[in-house]
């Protein structure tokens, strides 16, 4: 195996010089099953391109920097929010091609400079903000042991990829690495979008947004793009701020068997949300969260338009106002909800519902499964348009208003 030192190529780590042309020409010197090795030190990049059949070694002590600039970002077409669109390059990225085993792994950090970039780029508003790393079309990805934090938006975004393997990293979105909160919004922690056999295992979740996202694209275009996401299995993972883990709310290609497990969520503001919206189309199915816990003191988010509780079925979400009795006709955007289990779920909150169920009236939710969940809320458990709702040794207690309120 070959291995190919970025300060050969001329990177200095001195945190301040921009090494983008050095660190991509290791890169694109690499030949076939060699690996490109960030050594101790802080490295500034701009946008960096991958390639098949590399490994990206990040040594203990190694910090990949994004660079303050966004001209180092060059605007291309991304898929972002379920929509191809104008983007800000991220700082790891592959293409629009087609590529094959890439590993990203090693003890280092790989920070999108997200506090800076956020601002700038919302400040050229040309296009769309960048991620930290955005891979897309990739076959047999592993990403190891790495450290992700500060993005300018979502943190680690995989784009129709199979075969996808993440395993004991850290992803930070909320606080810099002084542990100061930075202010950006949208800032999830890892986002499956249209992927097929993905596993993500033993990893720290510390996010703005959701804490790991499925989604397959946006309405009409992600309806005819048509790629789901499916055999996704999260598990042994702790959340430690965010909204846990989400299906949608762009899903418009399909989101079907995926199962949460062994998961523990610490002042997240919730386990579980469903989001499916009129005009997405299509469906989620066969979703399981099983074995986790949530303990959430935190009152800095409570029960809104974008946030219902520790578990949430939303068919209105980001809507302030909504009729849950008003019916419009049915047609290839009314979403199809179906076959979600919850089992053996721990719930501990003091913001939001401990259960919210709200199907859309003119096509209900069909088939939720509770069996052996303990729930506490400062709400109860609220359900409406829900067909085949079974429940079994479900118990809800709040600190406010009825513990069941299901119609």
């Amino acid at each position: 195996m070959e291995i190919l030192n970025i300060v050969d190529y001329g990177a200095i780590a001195d945190g301040h010089t921009v090494c983008t042309k050095e660190i991509q020409r290791a890169i694109d010197l690499c030949p076939k099953g060699g690996t490109v090795v960030v050594p101790q030190g802080t490295f500034r990049s701009g946008a960096l391109y991958l390639k098949s059949n590399m490994t990206l070694y990040l040594e203990e002590g190694a910090r990949l920097l994004g660079s303050d600039d966004v001209a180092d970002f060059p605007i291309k077409g991304y898929p972002f929010e379920g929509l191809d669109q104008l983007c800000y390059a991220s700082l790891l990225n592959t293409d629009g091609a087609f590529y094959e085993n890439i590993t990203i792994e090693g003890k280092g950090i790989i920070d999108g400079n997200g506090k800076v970039l956020y601002k700038t780029e919302l400040a050229n508003p040309k296009a769309k903000r960048g991620r930290t790393a955005c891979i897309r079309n990739t076959k047999n990805l592993v990403i190891r042991d790495v450290i992700f934090r500060q993005s300018p938006a979502w943190c680690l975004h995989l784009v129709y990829c199979t075969d996808v393997r993440i395993e004991n990293i850290e992803v930070h979105t909320k606080y810099d690495e002084h542990g100061m909160k930075y202010e950006i919004h949208n800032g999830d922690g890892i986002d499956i979008d249209s992927c097929q056999n993905v596993t993500v295992k033993n990893c720290l979740i510390a996010s703005q947004d959701d804490g790991i996202a499925v989604k397959s694209g946006r309405n009409e275009e992600g309806r005819r793009v048509g790629i789901p996401s499916k055999n996704i299995v999260i598990e042994n993972c702790q959340f430690v701020s965010g909204f846990g883990a989400a299906m949608g709310s762009e899903m418009s290609g399909g989101v079907e068997d995926v199962w949460v497990r062994n998961c523990s969520f610490k002042d997240t503001f919730s386990i579980a949300s469903i989001k499916a919206i009129r005009g997405r189309g299509n469906y989620i199915r066969n979703v399981h969260y099983e074995n986790c816990s949530i303990d959430n003191q935190s009152t800095e988010f409570g029960d809104t338009r974008w946030f219902r509780g520790a578990i949430y079925l939303d068919g209105f979400y980001g809507e302030a106002e909504f009729d849950a009795d008003a019916k419009v006709m049915v047609d290839e955007g009314t979403p199809i909800i179906e076959d979600i289990y919850f089992k053996d779920l721990q719930i501990n909150t003091i913001a939001g519902n401990a259960i919210y169920l709200y199907g859309l009236p003119e096509r209900h939710y069909r088939n939720i499964y509770m069996e052996n969940i303990t729930a506490h809320g400062k709400y109860g458990m609220k359900v409406k348009n829900i067909d085949g709702l079974e429940m079994k040794n479900v118990q809800v207690t709040c600190d406010m208003g009825e513990a069941y309120q299901i119609e």
